[in-house]
């Protein structure tokens, strides 16, 4: 608290937006709170100066404050949260207040959840590979530690299942100390409430981080919860050398709820609605992933980003996108037809990928393998739309032997159950078992001496 001192009296006060009038020495993004005639302390954030106006962004109900009896305090002192090793294993809410119904714990030390810009001479190319468990990623888009690929989805797929499996099986291989933070923003309760069951039951809770907002909290608090999780995230990483995976689910409820901060302060809106510095916000949250050169661990984020209606070029995973590097596409037609998880390999991509795999650190046919199942994939969609105007009959044979790639493709490697963990070996072997119907000529991205050591000298099927 600054000297103690305290305003009283609000000028203005609208939805999550408080006005405070005759302030001085107050900066940008500092902490407040505000208590009303019910006596309840509700926590703020600086949102604007201009002279000796405030804008107050209030973190709670703001039912209760009156303009004459609101008493505002500044602490002279960003938005803080504190952390410490003690941070596993427990359930908090957006604000990083206990929700688990166990006391707060031991605070090492207090820190701004803008976190500290990290210096571009410092940061270390990411290169280890990151296992999921998942054969559709680990495969052909593998994840990096220190990288950020998000998973595009839409309502009704099974998004949620994915993200407990990711949540539960990934690890670093070779790596001991892992963890997992999980910012769950503007989900609804029961959903929550099944995540928080299944990470009891399968014992996930012993090395994760929990920071929980939930649909009917208040939107300003959502815009906080990603930057309290990272800033757990970092110091877990960079100063307890933890390998951290931040899964931040889901962040179109984030740029929701910007949007809706954004309309009440009366900002000029942008493309559909949203503001104009949506790209510059949602920088600010996935440009903290990465290593450090000289510091231990390393921070690595999967945001999940919902598009409406379908729509990848929605501003919230168009915008993601930019600044992410690369993509996990979920497709509806893969999901109508029962394969999970129902992640489309055509569109999806990961632009680290070829840095984490290979020799010393996965396999050293992967790469090959990889390129040779994307073309697989690519040759089976070219035969799968082709039977759609001619039918299969009238397929050449040659195409007809891709669309049965193509089904063996989907029912053997992709397709797996919730609850099935493929270490990579596993999965790169299941590929060549995919590819063993192909004829030798077809299997142009895999060098002889490959084939010949996984598929015999025949190599795959006589043309």
């Amino acid at each position: 608290m600054r000297g103690g001192l305290e305003y009283r009296g609000l000028a203005r006060l609208r939805g999550p937006l408080a006005y405070v009038e005759g302030v001085h020495d107050v900066g940008f993004h500092e902490q407040a709170s505000l208590a009303g005639s019910d006596g309840l302390d509700r926590p703020a954030r600086v949102l604007a100066v201009e002279r000796d106006r405030v804008l107050l962004e209030v973190f709670g109900d703001t039912d209760g404050l009156q303009l004459e009896g609101c008493r505002v305090r500044f602490t002279g002192a960003p938005l803080q949260v504190g952390v410490g090793p003690e941070l596993v294993g427990r359930v908090f809410d957006g604000l990083g207040r206990p929700r688990d119904g166990l006391p707060a714990p031991v605070v090492r030390e207090w820190r701004s959840i803008e976190g500290a810009p990290i210096n571009p001479c410092r940061r270390e190319y990411p290169r280890d590979f990151l296992e999921t468990g998942v054969s559709a990623i680990d495969a052909l888009n593998s994840i990096v530690l220190g990288q950020k690929l998000p998973v595009f989805t839409e309502a009704g797929l099974p998004h949620d299942e994915l993200t407990l499996q990711i949540i539960r099986q990934a690890h670093a291989p070779g790596v001991e100390r892992f963890a997992v933070v999980f910012a769950a923003l503007g989900l609804p309760h029961d959903v929550v409430l099944r995540y928080q069951d299944a990470f009891r039951r399968t014992g996930a809770l012993t090395q994760l981080v929990a920071f929980v907002n939930l649909a009917d909290d208040p939107p300003a608090e959502r815009l906080i919860a990603p930057r309290v999780a990272l800033t757990a995230a970092e110091y877990l990483a960079f100063d307890e050398g933890l390998h951290v995976l931040v899964v931040l689910h889901d962040m179109t409820n984030y740029g929701e709820a910007l949007r809706e901060v954004a309309a009440a302060r009366g900002e000029m809106p942008s493309r559909k609605g949203y503001p104009g510095y949506l790209y510059s916000d949602l920088a600010s949250i996935f440009e903290r992933a990465g290593r450090i050169r000289g510091r231990p661990g390393s921070l690595t984020q999967i945001p999940i980003v919902s598009m409406p209606s379908g729509d990848i070029t929605h501003p919230i995973p168009d915008l993601t996108g930019y600044v992410t590097e690369g993509q996990i596409v979920l497709d509806r037609e893969l999901h109508r037809r029962g394969v999970y998880p129902p992640i489309a390999a055509l569109p999806s991509l990961s632009r680290l990928m070829a840095d984490g795999i290979g020799a010393g650190r996965t396999r050293d046919d992967h790469p090959d393998l990889a390129r040779q199942l994307y073309s697989v994939c690519a040759r089976a969609a070219r035969a799968r739309a082709l039977e759609a105007i001619i039918g299969r009959d009238e397929l050449s044979t040659t195409e007809q032997t891709y669309l049965e790639a193509g089904e063996r493709f989907e029912r053997t490697f992709l397709a797996q159950a919730p609850t099935e963990h493929r270490t990579i070996a596993r999965t790169l072997d299941i590929a060549w078992e995919v590819l063993r119907g192909l004829p030798r000529s077809e299997l142009t991205r895999l060098p002889e001496e490959m084939i010949a050591a996984h598929l015999g000298e025949a190599g795959g099927r006589a043309p």
